[in-house]
């Protein structure tokens, strides 16, 4: 579904307030000794995985202005699961992502909030707050504000692989990465010029920004990627699963953006071989 404009305008306008309102929850606790604790350990999980307050309270304002706002709408959050909406609107957020990096003191975590229509994700926004670096992305349009100067996201433009700045979160085995995927990706870092780690979501601003070419990753949830591909499609990029589907088709959670469609197809084949 493509958004009119006074849809886009709207809707835009309510994921800003609502990520500013999650901001008074997250910075008045970065950096500032929040206790941090782990989730519980599940098969899929078997790393620590810290939560904190900042995580809970951000999701829970956020949570209570659509309910004011959009009572019929459903959201999805990390922290507080799914509440069922009557209609084709669903909200999916992460408040927090990157807690990692939040309890480290480390300015790469972001609070990550999607509006989908019928599954698909129509409107996607990244906020660092600390930076005060926003992205907000529809179909066709994606747009970087840095406090008070905004601009058009666009791509690198790089289609040769050898030249390609590539990132991801954690790709050890033991962590969001199996032994196959670990091998993948490890495949793919040697044909590129530079590598880096731990940007979380925020890499995929980046690369909306012309700053990376590549990210990969694996073991994400629909939380982690929904507000992605409106970003990287807005900008002129390309993000599929490692199948060259649409994420979300399967329950891989893998997710590789590209800046072009032939660097996107190169590094598919590169992660299949």
């Amino acid at each position: 579904m493509s958004l009119s404009a006074q849809q886009i305008e709207e809707f835009g306008e309510f994921a800003l307030r609502i990520s500013d309102a999650a901001r008074v929850e997250t910075l008045g606790r970065f950096r500032n000794g929040v206790a941090v604790s782990g989730k519980p350990v599940t098969s899929s999980n078997s790393e620590f995985d810290p939560v904190t307050e900042a995580d809970r309270e951000a999701e829970r304002v956020i949570r209570e202005r659509i309910g004011r706002t959009y009572p019929n709408h459903g959201v999805i959050g990390e922290e507080f699961g799914e509440t069922k909406g009557n209609g084709p609107w669903c909200w999916v957020l992460d408040p927090v992502d990157g807690t990692r990096g939040f309890v480290c003191g480390v300015a790469s975590w972001t609070t990550l909030i999607a509006l989908e229509h019928e599954n698909i994700p129509v409107l996607g926004l990244i906020d660092q707050p600390y930076l005060d670096e926003r992205w907000i992305g529809t179909k066709g349009q994606s747009k970087f504000r840095h406090g008070a100067v905004t601009v058009k996201c666009q791509t690198s433009g790089v289609t040769d692989i050898s030249t390609a700045r590539v990132a991801t979160t954690d790709p050890r085995p033991e962590s969001y990465f199996g032994e196959a995927s670990a091998h993948a990706f490890a495949r793919l870092a040697n044909e590129c010029r530079v590598v880096r780690f731990s940007m979380d979501a925020y890499a995929y601003g980046l690369l909306a920004l012309g700053e990376i070419d590549i990210v990969a990753e694996a073991g994400l949830k629909h939380h982690d990627y929904a507000a992605l591909a409106p970003i990287v499609e807005g900008a002129g990029g390309v993000i599929t699963n490692w199948r060259g589907e649409r994420l979300g088709s399967d329950d891989r959670g893998e997710a590789l953006a590209a800046a072009t469609p032939a660097l996107h197809e190169t590094a598919l084949s590169i992660l299949n071989q």
